[in-house]
């Protein structure tokens, strides 16, 4: 049977419905299409974060997700030209609770509906986003549909069929599809300041080969915020070729998919990699990756953690950190080696949120560093990863 959502009180939404999302147990929540007119399907997820929905939203790490925004008020800001996290916006679609509002921010440069449609990106709004988070909190996240059209007229029972014969994010490895496909030198900008916008570094003390799984501009940017070259190598890159390029620290991004599927190949690179006593850092799936990598094992969460407000325990400085999270897989504590040290962990459900090789400069964390939601609380790794270069270049 099919469940109709609760209708919401707005009486634009009320009058004209042309969009629904089916999610695979069958259930319907119909509202307002925004963005690209048609269909996409993907993992329904909830974000918690009040704000940085640009930023989100070209996170490469949402290839193959349909994010659902808990907060009611997206796209008051606008969009602008500057904060995208990638050159492709790999989200497969959006939903929020209220209509988009006229933009109030002086950075904005385009309404977020007319953001979406030039990015095409399928949305839809009106949807009782509430009811949805308290779905995926009980049973999981599941697969859905969203579909769009300006006729309102929709055959429900294919758009089912297309929800349910999704394969999922678990064995999907989406890495290599967000992953650049040449390597290129990283443009040498700086964190964006309110006074001066991006300032180009000048200096390169230290050069770092980001392993791109579908990274974020804003890490590069921070690794220009610490004096350093930075050259993007696709996810596939041989460790022989990696090391040719003469790196004094090697860094492994963040990306989706399922980190098992990723490392069919990762693996291999990277323990090559770690033979070399190279400074290894990594974030989000480079972390996952590394675990597998070590000799760990890897398992999808019923939620994952997505959000800007997620504390987790420094175990090693005995300190809190808020941090800002996009995970849907986590590393197995008992599948860790002896000689792996865990560092964070989550304060929400006790998961691993950071690990440390005992006797090499290797280490990576589960949560994003370069995310800073008002606390900048962990932006001490890139510190971490830069001493350990020092040393490593002393000793070479």
């Amino acid at each position: 049977m099919i469940k109709k959502a609760k209708k919401t009180n707005s009486k634009r939404i009320f009058k004209s419905h042309n969009a629904v999302l089916v999610l695979e147990n069958r259930r319907v929540f119909k509202g307002i299409g925004i963005g690209h007119p048609g269909f996409a399907t993907g993992e329904v997820c909830f974000n918690t974060s009040i704000t940085g929905y640009q930023e989100i939203m070209s996170d490469p790490s949402y290839a193959g997700q349909i994010i659902n925004f808990t907060f009611p008020h997206i796209g008051n800001v606008g969009t602008n030209n500057e904060d995208h996290e990638s050159d492709k916006i790999w989200v497969r679609g959006v939903i929020f609770n209220s209509e988009i509002t006229t933009p109030s921010n002086y950075r904005s440069f385009l309404n977020l509906d007319k953001w979406l449609l030039k990015n095409k990106i399928v949305g839809i709004i009106g949807v009782d986003t509430r009811s949805l988070t308290n779905f995926i909190r009980d049973k999981g996240a599941p697969k859905g549909t969203i579909a769009f059209s300006k006729t309102g007229k929709f055959n429900l029972n294919k758009i089912t069929n297309c929800t349910i014969n999704w394969s999922g994010l678990k064995n999907l490895d989406l890495a290599q599809e967000v992953s650049t496909k040449k390597n290129y030198l990283w443009k040498g900008f700086k964190t964006w300041k309110k006074d001066a916008g991006f300032e180009k570094n000048s200096k390169n003390f230290f050069h770092v080969i980001a392993i791109d799984f579908g990274i974020k501009k804003n890490i590069l940017r921070y690794f220009s915020n610490f004096n350093c070259k930075v050259t993007v190598v696709s996810c596939k890159t041989s460790a022989e070729k990696i090391l040719a390029l003469k790196p004094n620290g090697i860094f492994l991004s963040n990306g989706p998919g399922d980190p098992a599927a990723t490392g069919k190949y990762a693996v291999g690179i990277i323990k090559n990699l770690i033979k070399k006593n190279l400074p290894i850092f990594g974030i989000c799936l480079g972390h996952q990756l590394l675990a597998l990598a070590l000799g760990a094992k890897t398992k999808k969460m019923k939620l994952g953690h997505r959000g800007a407000n997620h504390p987790i325990k420094n175990l090693i400085h005995d300190n809190v950190e808020i941090t800002t999270q996009n995970h849907g897989f986590e590393v197995v504590r008992e599948s860790l080696p002896k000689n792996v040290e865990i560092t964070h962990q989550s304060l929400f459900d006790n998961s691993i949120e950071g690990i440390r090789l005992k006797n090499k400069p290797i280490f990576s964390v589960q949560y994003h560093p370069e995310s800073n939601p008002g606390p900048q609380d962990s932006v001490y790794l890139f510190k971490e990863f830069i001493n350990h270069m020092k040393k490593y270049a002393k000793k070479n």
